[in-house]
């Protein structure tokens, strides 16, 4: 048997002659090869039609915000609260009374949206919003719901949206990943929610932690530039020589390409992520003061700084697994949780507008469900799955329109259903994918982010 493994000798030559000169070694073999792989597993790749928006703003705001109390008003909820009716939840079937909302509504914009009082800057932009009211999920616990958001199944882990998107997309910018996470705390589900799972590792997200070192071991401590390049082609060139002995195997492919996402990192994420090269004016329209790296505002704002820079995918925990948007115990928690992101959000939408790249840009503002219209306290409200209201915003959203419709609590949807399925499929849509025909081969089955279902919500695109 033929022997693949270099002697020493055979090592080192083909390393040094690799590294000094582009017409003899590796290199015509890899140009070749990338040619031939569009330039890469990251690189661009066309879609399947034509598409309305290149990148995705993924915003998820933790717990379950009530749907009665944000952008789904019910004045029939408030003029019967204390009612009492069959109230369902995980365990057992009771009656409770209706809580009507504390919380007062108007309509917004040209378009008359109404939205709730929690959220007054996200009203400013009313007519570019459309707010899916009729969204279901299938289980009322937040590790599933949160795993069924993120990747269309609540009960096994499988590829995340950013993934599948990173898979069918490619991306602009080879020396940043194709979908960052910004997390400053972890998310119900934990890396789950950002994994790539069967597809090739490096379609895995990105987790950003915002604070001082967001990207740990960023700065380079490479003596001289021109040695740590040599250096660099030569560890190359006996990567590939590896990989060459062992075809098919992904996960060393995906190691040698971390290592040149990393290289390119260190020379373009530094000045990504450096915020104070932001106007004070800018700053402001966020909320972010003057030095922040920490907050909902500063992360809104790197968002738009990645998007600018051809990252395909950014997502935006807002928080994690605690303190967050589910409030069993008083609806006056909502308070807080809005003004932490209501600002940031609406300048997000403008500064992408006033920058061009609103409309090449798809804005996701979602939850992993809703809240019951009825209280167990007299205060709060539990967990929702039968009907609650996600946002999509930006390239090929018709702006100021409602999809959907719950009845007249809240309780359940009465028209134009929308499952999580049927989110996920719209989203693809509008990034120029069929979402029955983005499918990835694993264990004897062919699949997809949206299983065997899906409906793009077609009358409410641009």
């Amino acid at each position: 048997m033929h022997n693949l493994r270099p002697t020493r000798r055979e090592f080192l030559t083909a390393c040094s002659t690799a590294s000094l000169t582009a017409n003899w070694g590796l290199h015509p073999s890899l140009v070749r090869a990338a040619d031939a792989n569009y330039g890469g597993p990251l690189s661009p790749k066309p879609g399947h039609f034509e598409a309305k928006a290149k990148h995705l703003v993924f915003v998820f705001l933790t717990g379950g915000f009530s749907h009665v109390d944000t952008f789904d008003p019910k004045p029939k909820l408030v003029a019967d609260s204390g009612k009492t009716v069959t109230a369902q939840s995980l365990r057992d079937v009771t009656t409770q009374p209706l809580l009507g909302s504390p919380f007062a509504f108007s309509n917004r914009g040209q378009s008359g949206l109404p939205i709730s009082e929690l959220f007054p800057n996200l009203g400013t932009v009313a007519d570019e919003l459309c707010v899916i009211r009729s969204l279901h999920t299938d289980i009322v616990e937040h590790f599933q719901a949160t795993l069924a958001m993120h990747t269309g199944s609540a009960t096994v882990p499988l590829p995340s949206i950013g993934a599948w998107l990173s898979y069918g997309l490619g991306t602009f910018n080879r020396n940043l990943p194709p979908y960052v996470v910004l997390a400053e705390h972890t998310p119900y589900a934990g890396a789950q929610v950002w994994d790539n799972n069967f597809l090739p590792p490096f379609h895995q997200g990105v987790r950003i932690v915002p604070g001082n070192e967001p990207i740990a071991n960023l700065r380079s401590p490479a003596r001289n530039t021109t040695l740590a390049e040599l250096e660099r082609i030569m560890l190359r060139d006996a990567n590939e020589l590896h990989s060459v002995a062992r075809p098919g195997d992904l996960n060393l492919r995906a190691r040698m390409h971390s290592f040149d996402v990393a290289r390119g990192m260190v020379h373009e994420a530094p000045e990504a992520i450096d915020l104070g090269r932001e106007s004070a004016a800018t700053l402001a329209a966020y909320g972010a003061p003057q030095g922040d790296k920490v907050s909902f505002a500063a992360q809104c704002l790197l968002a738009r700084r990645l998007i600018e820079r051809g990252v395909r995918v950014v997502e935006l925990i807002d928080t994690g697994s605690q303190d967050n948007w589910d409030a069993h115990g008083d609806m006056q928690q909502h308070r807080a949780k809005a003004a932490r992101v209501d600002q940031p959000l609406a300048a997000l939408i403008c500064d992408l507008r006033q920058r061009g790249l609103f409309d090449q840009t798809l804005v996701a503002i979602c939850t992993e469900f809703g809240r019951t219209p009825w209280s167990d306290n007299g205060k709060g409200r539990n967990h929702w799955h039968r009907a609650f209201t996600s946002l999509l915003a930006g390239a090929g959203v018709k702006g100021g329109t409602a999809y959907g419709q719950t009845d007249e609590y809240g309780i359940l949807v009465a028209d134009d259903p929308c499952h999580v399925h049927d989110y996920h499929a719209t989203i693809l849509h509008l990034m120029g994918i069929d979402h029955e025909r983005l499918t990835y081969r694993y264990a004897g089955r062919d699949f997809r982010l949206t299983d065997i279902s899906g409906n793009v919500l077609k009358t409410n695109l641009a």
